[in-house]
């Protein structure tokens, strides 16, 4: 009985793993479906995570931590926008990321820890703000000066793509992906806010003898690239799963 509880826990919490390619794979079980996190960062990521939740004081619930994470969305838009005139304000850019990766990443575990999952409404709320967030944060670099602003909209394009063909696969696999190539949420955060701390020094780029380029435009089309990676590849792999799933009979 001692080990059914333990085993509960560890599904409960994320510290479930598995070998994936090299890097350790947290997988997460609910109701409605699983979560698979193969980042690099993923398993040491869910154990700080479990550590701050128990650590919580009651009052602090899930929702709160949620609207604080899409808040720091909205102040990181914000901020590239006003780093237009000040770019003393790209410091709030990192620390609005950081504080979303508190309260975007700890809202999960926090309802796992203390066993309030609501799987549909959590699925459906923060996605739905972290749609809303990305849309703040690329619009807000739009209007920084910092990146083109049809880079912007090519990059919120290919977010908005992806995300759809994750939440379709979600529904017809019952597995929700949150990392691709190692590469997840909060790694993706690191890279921004280092390359927004760069900025301070050197906004511009020197690309051999093709000609001198913005960081962040030069950093937007590798990422629509590999936005359109993992579509192209994750589309292919999960239409061939559903054919072999449901094959039509000869």
């Amino acid at each position: 009985m001692r080990d059914d509880r333990q085993q509960h826990y560890r599904w409960a919490t994320g510290i479930t793993g598995d070998k994936d390619n090299g890097a350790e794979m947290v997988i997460e079980a609910n109701s409605i479906h699983v979560r698979e996190h193969g980042s690099v960062l993923a398993a040491a990521e869910k154990k700080a995570l479990v550590w701050m939740a128990e650590r919580l004081p009651p009052w602090v619930h899930s929702d709160h931590l949620t609207l604080l994470g899409f808040a720091a969305m909205l102040l990181a838009g914000i901020a590239y926008c006003l780093a237009n005139r000040n770019r003393l304000a790209l410091l709030l850019v990192v620390f609005a990321l950081l504080v979303n990766w508190f309260g975007d990443s700890l809202d999960g575990t926090l309802a796992r820890v203390r066993n309030q999952q609501r799987p549909r409404y959590g699925f459906y709320v923060d996605h739905v703000l972290d749609i809303l967030g990305t849309l703040f944060l690329l619009g807000g670099l739009a209007l920084s000066g910092y990146m083109s602003p049809l880079i912007a909209l090519g990059l919120l394009a290919a977010y908005l793509m992806v995300a759809a063909e994750e939440f379709l696969a979600t529904h017809v696999q019952r597995v929700f992906h949150l990392s691709f190539l190692s590469v997840g949420p909060t790694e993706l955060r690191i890279i921004l806010a280092t390359g927004t701390v760069y900025l301070l020094h050197r906004p511009w780029v020197q690309l051999g003898g093709i000609g001198v380029f913005r960081l962040f435009d030069v950093g937007g089309i590798i990422a629509i690239a590999g936005l359109m990676l993992k579509l192209v590849v994750c589309a292919i792999r999960n239409t061939c799963a559903l054919y072999l799933a449901e094959r039509l009979p000869r």
